[in-house]
Formats: structure tokens, C-alpha cells, sequence
């Protein structure tokens, strides 16, 4: 573990007033279908002054899947103008709470989105700005240029803000350490309001001066055609997605990265990614309040985590892990020496890297008893023909006691016998430990995000 020294942060300031100036590429696509990045810097500047006569200063909506558009309102932001706040999901459900949240009731969205009562849609401006019409202010905001409603695959839903600094300099970091250079091609499976989404489909392309491809493709033929017939380079995704694609091949392809985040990554979709692409999956690990930590590639030997150079860890008394980063959200609580605590067990191999131990925050209280959800997953996942699991807590009885729940998919058509799994459970754990319920499904629910739908498995979990 390193000494407790603040990183240094990252000189962010004047590459964003240089964005803010005018794109070093102007000629350059942004979308690979086509937009420019000079063109998405007018647009920026024709968004920033309408938003600044129609809004002022107040929070908006942003509700979009379009990456031109939220780029364009990013930009603005960060220019000064009206800090965003971004949904979880663009259901009706998902924006109503975002709104009871962030208290705010205007939406930045295409036309074909629909918005619950109460929500006003703000009028986009015809054709951008014109040449004659005020550039972009050129002073980057210090303060909050958003704020992510985060859908809570283990609890409820909650608002997490972020900085020019923590955004910019983060998506400067990804661009450096991986080595994105303007021939670089990205598509991306996850929506951009999304953190990870907004990093690397939004923020790396906008620093790096990638191109990135418009349409977020989400079934197994589209990740592949796309990454062949558009040329990608670099590929982003979820384990979900890398799950669904089961060793398909995207040869032949320019691809040369492959990054996944939002959740563990099972080693053998990443095998069977690699043995089909000949290219090893970055897995990134960190949270919407984190920003990222750590990373490895298991094809090039990193078993373990390896922590980013811009952060510095250790590690509690309690193995909890500990960072101190300029990616993490002001809201969050530091100790005395700037470390926030995460709700992650590590155990530090060296003082650079890390294996992941579990959730300290999933173990729970069963008949007074504690009971570790992960070490209850991990037996599960073990069992011959479980193929992916998900265990819950659930509370009982309105007291602050819980009983253990667990949904799985099983690896083939042959039906998984419930009795003969709780019987090897039995033998290792104590019977206030066991799961109330098993419940074997075709597949677990996940959100756009590709994160557990918790609301959607408690609904199978009750039917």
C-alpha cells in the first residue's frame, strides 16, 4: 500500500479551455456517421445561449440516447452552463423520481421520448448557431456540472454529482493511459447517461478526438456487424452484453481494446472473447461515486487489480478498501487524511494491486446471526450447472432481521432440482444461512446500465 499522500490532480484546466476554444481537430468525425467535431462545437455554442436565455441558471433533464446532443450539453455545462442531471433509465418511472429528487422539472430530449406529467420538454434550437452568433464561453465551471441518478442494484435509487475536474480529468486520464488517438474508432453497448456510457461514448471522444458511432447497438448480430463494417478500434460494453455475445467472432476487425465495467466480469465470457477476438477485455472497477480505481487484463497475466496511477489506497482495519482520488464525488465523506472508504473487502498483494474479497456491506443480520451474501453466492455459482446468481437480503417482517433469496440461471436446457442444491448448501452452511427461496429463471433482469434490476428480480423473487 502506497503512503497516505494526496494525488496530485490532474492539469484538466487548460486542455478544457482549449476545448472550449475550438476542437484540435476540427475536420475530424465525431459521430462516425458523420458529425464533425467542429460541427458539434457550433452546436454546443447554439445550446449554451439558448439554454442561457430559456433556462438561466437552473438544473435540466437530460433524457437522451443521443450522443451529439449530449455532448453538445456537456460542453455547455462545462462552459457554465445549466448543470445536468442524468436518469438511470428514460422510462416515465425512472424520470418521475429523478425529478422528485433533483427538484427539477425541465428535460432536454428528442421529441419521440415520452415525459410524465409534470416534466416540461425545453424546445431545442433550429440549426445550431450560426457563425455570426457568440462562441462558447471559455472559462471551465469549478463547480457541479452535473448530477447522475443512479438506479441502486442494492438499494434505492440516489443522486451523485460531479465536477469539470472529476469528469474531464478523468476522461484525460482513460485517453493518456490506453493510448486513444484521434484514428480511433469506439462503439459503445451502454446508453451515455449512464457514467461509464458518458465516459467512454461522450468524454473520451471529446478529448482524445476518436470518433465514436452514433447508435448504441444492443443485440449480439449488432455488436458484430458494427465493430466489422464500421472499422472499431475500440469496444465498450457490459458484462451482460460480453455474456450474450458467447464467443462470436468480429473478425476481420480493426479491434485492439475492449473495456468492461458496471459489474464482475465472468472469466470465461472473457476467455471466450478472447479466443474469438485475439483481444484481451480491460476490466474496470470503480462506482458512479468513485469514478475509476483500478483495472486488469487477464491475457496479458493481471489476475489481480491494478490500482490507477492517479489514485492513492489503502486498505482499513477491517479490509475495506480505502482511496483517496480526484474522480470522486464532492458529496462524498472523507476521513482525516482524505480517504473515503468504500464498501469493498480487498486483500493488497503489493502496492499496486489488489484481489476483490466482496461487499462489506452484504453481510447481513439472519435470526441475530451474521450471514455474508457473497460467501453465499460464491457456493451457489459452484454448484454444477449454475450459471449466473444473484442472492438478496430480504427484510422480514418490518424489523431490521432479513431472509436470504436467490435467483440463477443454469448453464443448459437440463432443469436444476432445487432440493438437491439446498442439501450441498447444507453441508457448508448453517440453516439460518440457507436461501428461503431459489427461484431458477431463463434470465436475471438487468438495466440499460447493465446492472441488476433489483426491482425486476424481487417482482420474480414474489411471483
Amino acid at each position: 500500500m502506497r503512503p497516505s499522500v494526496k494525488p496530485e490532480q490532474p492539469l484538466w484546466q487548460e486542455q478544457c479551455r482549449a476545448l472550449l476554444r475550438g476542437p484540435a481537430w476540427p475536420e475530424r468525425p465525431f459521430l462516425i456517421e458523420g458529425l464533425s467535431h467542429q460541427s458539434l462545437h457550433t452546436l454546443a455554442a447554439g445550446l449554451y445561449w439558448h439554454l442561457h436565455n430559456q433556462v438561466g441558471e437552473g438544473s435540466i433533464i437530460l433524457a437522451s440516447e443521443d450522443k451529439s446532443l449530449c455532448a453538445a450539453a456537456l460542453l455547455s455545462a462545462l462552459a457554465g452552463g445549466p448543470p445536468l442531471l442524468l436518469p438511470y433509465s428514460l422510462s416515465p418511472q425512472a424520470l418521475a423520481a429523478l425529478q422528485a429528487a433533483g427538484g427539477c422539472n425541465q428535460v432536454l430530449a428528442g421529441e419521440e421520448l415520452e415525459l410524465p406529467q409534470g416534466l416540461h420538454r425545453i424546445s431545442l434550437p433550429q440549426g445550431g448557431s450560426s457563425p455570426a452568433s457568440p462562441p462558447l464561453p471559455q472559462t471551465p465551471a469549478k463547480g457541479v456540472v452535473l448530477n447522475l441518478f443512479t438506479g441502486g442494484s442494492t438499494g434505492a435509487p440516489q443522486l451523485w454529482s460531479k465536477t469539470a475536474a472529476n469528469l474531464f480529468g478523468e476522461a484525460l486520464f482513460i485517453a493518456g493511459h490506453h493510448g486513444i488517438q484521434v484514428q480511433d474508432r469506439i462503439a459503445a453497448t451502454i446508453a451515455p447517461y449512464h457514467i461509464y456510457g458518458l465516459l467512454y461514448s461522450i468524454l473520451l471522444p471529446l478529448v482524445s478526438g476518436a470518433a465514436v458511432l452514433g447508435q448504441t447497438p444492443a443485440f449480439p448480430e449488432e455488436m458484430v456487424s458494427s465493430v466489422r463494417e464500421q472499422e472499431i478500434s475500440i469496444f465498450i460494453s457490459v458484462p451482460a452484453h460480453y455474456r450474450s455475445l458467447a464467443g462470436k467472432s468480429c473478425a476481420p476487425s480493426r479491434l485492439r481494446l475492449a473495456f468492461s465495467s458496471a459489474g464482475m466480469l465472468d472469466a470465461a465470457d472473457n476467455q471466450a472473447f478472447f479466443a474469438a477476438n485475439k483481444t484481451g477485455i480491460v476490466e474496470v472497477y470503480g462506482s458512479t461515486e468513485t469514478g475509476g480505481i483500478a483495472c486488469r487484463n487477464r491475457f496479458q497475466g493481471e489476475e489481480h487489480f491494478t490500482v490507477l496511477p492517479p489514485i492513492d489506497w489503502q486498505m482499513s482495519r477491517d479490509e475495506r478498501l480505502m482511496v483517496c482520488s480526484p474522480f470522486l464525488s464532492p458529496e462524498l465523506p472523507l476521513d482525516a487524511a482524505g480517504y473515503f472508504h468504500t464498501a469493498d473487502r480487498v486483500a493488497a498483494l503489493d502496492d499496486a494491486r489488489f484481489s476483490l474479497l466482496g461487499r462489506a456491506d452484504l453481510v447481513v443480520k439472519v435470526a441475530g446471526k451474521r450471514v455474508d451474501l457473497e460467501m453465499v453466492k460464491r457456493l451457489l455459482q459452484a454448484q454444477p450447472g449454475v450459471r449466473e446468481v444473484v442472492v438478496l437480503a430480504l427484510p422480514e417482517g418490518g424489523s431490521r432481521e432479513n431472509r436470504i433469496a436467490a435467483i440463477l440461471t443454469t448453464k443448459g436446457p437440463d432443469m436444476l432440482a432445487i432440493n438437491t442444491l439446498r442439501q450441498e448448501l447444507s453441508r457448508h452452511l448453517e440453516p439460518y444461512a440457507l436461501p428461503r427461496v431459489i427461484k431458477v429463471v431463463d434470465e436475471i433482469p438487468v438495466r440499460a446500465n447493465g446492472k441488476y434490476d433489483r426491482e425486476a428480480i424481487l417482482a420474480l423473487l414474489d411471483s
